[in-house]
């Protein structure tokens, strides 16, 4: 499965923004898919993930009550909502996939290209 990210932009503190995690291949509905971020001169972090049907999601204690994760099998995408936004949560966001319990622990063999997200305050 091959995954594109995008949606990223500029946005002010408190606004919104909404990433898409496009796959390709007939497996998508088969993996968990988590988003990823890396702010310059720090390393990559997990921020959510969620279960091949949607069915459980994992936040960051840090983006809890602000993003939101879900997925659509028949379009092979994963969105994340992100609401509330601060200028610590710019970075560049990957999506990743592979088994649930792989992607929670970030354990990722591939990284695609990520969407960058820049708040100002």
């Amino acid at each position: 499965v091959q995954l594109q990210a995008s949606g990223g932009g500029l946005v002010q503190a408190g606004g919104s923004l909404r990433l898409s995690c496009a796959a390709s291949g007939r497996t998508f509905s088969t993996y968990a898919v988590g988003w990823f971020r890396q702010a310059l001169g720090k390393e990559r972090e997990f921020v959510v993930a969620i279960s091949k049907n949607g069915g459980s999601t994992f936040y960051a204690d840090s983006v809890k009550g602000r993003f939101t994760i879900s997925r659509d099998n028949t379009k092979n995408t994963v969105y994340l909502q992100m609401n509330s936004l601060k200028p610590e949560d710019t970075a560049v966001y990957y999506c990743a996939t592979g088994p649930l319990s792989t992607v929670v622990a970030g354990d990722i063999d591939y990284w695609g290209q990520g969407t960058l997200v820049t708040v100002s305050s």
